[in-house]
């Protein structure tokens, strides 16, 4: 009887040890995250192939990903509270892995609607534990070190990132496939169902794995000594100051700040899941091209370890913010402006092409500065001001489908125009919306 009570305890009474093993398990579980996510990345060109896919419907892959975060957003927040982190996260990882087993049945019937269904379930499961992981590591220590902690946190995720499509690759694409690509024109409808078939079929094995994995995990979770958070703590300390409020509507730095975080995931994921598609432009092979993403990702990674490394010891969370943004706008403008062939790491390319890759670098830092300025002072509404955050997250399935939708329409590389308008709104964010405290 007494297993079923849910027990919390305050953030300041955890010793170091205890926050120290809390924080390894949410990096854990944030390597996870980038995994499933950034896996995207090679599923959408791999579908494209195998499912005789348009720009447009490739991209559907993020649509049915992301959207679950704005369907399951705000139900997350009910579940945690309902039954606690841990349960939540159990269930949270049961979805994720209920997602991957679907990807058998689809597998073998070459039914994209039906691997969607099976993203869309991984894309619960994500919502439900992104839920729970992003306010509770920035309340697990000092609040000046938040950015910080996320920043650790992104490097895990990013890390995921540049392993996960390289595994796929690796357990699904042959060394003769691209010759095997380029034949499918040819040949005889009965022989090219029967080839793609095959090339879909691969995914069976690994999918099963990962979904028997998933399962073990969300159990271990629950019985794992992570502890209980009590949130309160915080929510009663700025009760006061927002007393007259009835709504996470009457704080616009959180609205401004969910439309920033909109913004900043689609326009990272457009960086990351379309660079095998833009090489693909540049006559590069899918083979070949299987890299990109992770060496975006890379730059992530140093971008993270930049953050970690100077805020806010050098620069504030702020101010870093301002930079990044900046950063991007600059970027985005030479993708589409600056042209000629390089040969970086042996690939001979576009330089274009590497401008996205340098994305990383600012993309890192966005959501960690944007998030501690969104939910800054939101007292007893935190946990709904969190999840109006994640719901911000269907930014991912919805510029990546703009982007697959102008690069049928106008060509790949002027369709990253999208990217430069979003910048410019994270500016406003990083400058002055984050200030504002009423409408």
């Amino acid at each position: 009887m007494g297993a079923s009570v849910k027990t919390t305890v305050s953030v300041a009474s955890l010793s170091r040890r205890d926050t120290t093993i809390s924080i390894v398990i949410i990096a854990g579980m944030f390597f996870i995250f980038g995994f499933l996510s950034w896996i995207n990345a090679i599923l959408i060109p791999y579908f494209k192939i195998a499912c005789e896919l348009t720009h447009f419907q490739s991209y559907l892959v993020a649509f049915a990903f992301y959207i679950a975060y704005f369907v399951m957003s705000v139900p997350s927040s009910y579940l945690l509270k309902a039954v606690g982190f841990k349960k939540g996260m159990m269930v949270g990882f049961f979805a994720l892995s209920l997602g991957a087993f679907i990807f058998v049945p689809a597998a073998m019937t070459r039914t994209y609607e039906v691997f969607l269904l099976g993203l869309f379930t991984i894309g619960i499961g994500l919502a439900i534990l992104q839920t729970a992981a992003n306010p509770y590591i920035t309340i697990l220590g000092p609040k000046e070190r938040a950015a910080q902690r996320i920043s650790i946190m992104g490097i895990c995720n990013k890390f995921a990132g540049i392993v996960a499509p390289l595994l796929f690759a690796a357990a699904v694409l042959r060394p003769t496939d691209q010759a095997l690509f380029d034949s499918l024109a040819s040949m005889t409808d009965d022989v090219r169902a029967a080839t793609l078939d095959e090339l879909i079929g691969r995914v069976i094995v690994p999918y099963s794995v990962v979904g028997a994995v998933l399962l073990l995990i969300g159990i271990g979770v629950r019985y794992s000594p992570l502890p209980e958070i009590d949130t309160g703590e915080e929510e009663s300390s700025v009760a006061d100051s927002n007393s007259g409020k009835t709504s996470i509507f009457q704080f616009p730095h959180l609205v401004l700040g969910a439309v920033a975080i909109f913004i900043h995931v689609g326009a990272q994921v457009i960086s990351i899941d379309t660079v095998i598609n833009y090489a693909g432009s540049m006559d590069i092979s899918l083979i070949e091209a299987k890299v990109f993403p992770s060496y975006t990702l890379g730059m992530a990674i140093v971008g993270y370890v930049v953050g970690i490394s100077v805020i806010p010891r050098w620069i504030s969370q702020k101010n870093m913010l301002r930079v990044v943004t900046l950063m991007g706008a600059v970027l985005s403008l030479l993708i589409v402006f600056v042209h000629g062939d390089v040969t970086i790491f042996g690939h001979r390319t576009d330089i274009s092409i590497w401008f996205v890759v340098l994305l990383g670098i600012p993309n890192s830092l966005t959501w960690a500065g944007i998030w501690p300025l969104a939910i800054d002072g939101l007292g007893r509404f935190t946990k709904v001001g969190a999840s109006l955050m994640i719901m911000g997250l269907c930014g991912n399935a919805i510029l990546p489908l703009i982007y697959g939708y102008f690069a049928d329409q106008i060509g790949l590389r002027e369709a990253y125009w999208i990217l430069f308008p979003c910048y410019l709104y994270l500016i406003y964010y990083a400058m002055w919306g984050h200030k504002l405290r009423r409408w």
